[in-house]
């Protein structure tokens, strides 16, 4: 395996209806690190983030998630953790060298990175990937597979 620029990189998010876009930001967390650590949200960090749709549960989330780690042969790479907040253990842990965000969750990292430097730990280096567009050049999003309009690949679905 050729060496990968980071020895520790994390990636978070709420992974609900498990899609295109979260594929495209975990296999580019595994491209770049050698270890990743998942922040995945808990129920009670999704009641308090006001979604405008429904959340499947915290254990179905994390069993699809799972299943995709595991079809991609990166188990043995990964740890995953229930975070209660939107920085996860990046906020305090000084081993993280970058976390991989998609161009809508860029502007967190950059708020995260402002508290390390409070707390004196270095920033972390910011991948950012750019979102994955369904058929009609529009995001893939969770709330859009939610409302009827795409599936989980950005197919266009029949209203």
């Amino acid at each position: 395996m050729p060496e990968k620029p980071f020895r520790l990189v994390g990636v978070a998010g709420t992974f609900d209806m498990f899609h295109e876009g979260h594929k495209a930001l975990l296999r580019k967390a595994y491209e770049v690190g050698e270890k990743v650590i998942i922040g995945l949200t808990t129920d009670e960090f999704v009641a308090e983030m006001g979604k405008p749709h429904e959340v499947a549960p915290y254990k179905e989330r994390l069993e699809e998630l799972l299943a995709f780690i595991l079809h991609e042969g990166q188990i043995h790479r990964t740890e995953v953790v229930a975070i209660n907040d939107p920085y996860g253990p990046a906020l305090w842990d000084g081993g993280f060298e970058a976390i991989v965000v998609s161009e809508e969750t860029a502007p967190k990292a950059e708020e995260l990175n402002r508290l390390r430097a409070q707390r004196g730990l270095r920033p972390l280096e910011l991948v950012v990937i750019p979102m994955v567009l369904a058929e009609d050049g529009k995001p893939i999003s969770t709330t859009r597979i939610r409302a009827g309009e795409i599936d989980r690949a950005g197919r266009l679905l029949e209203s």
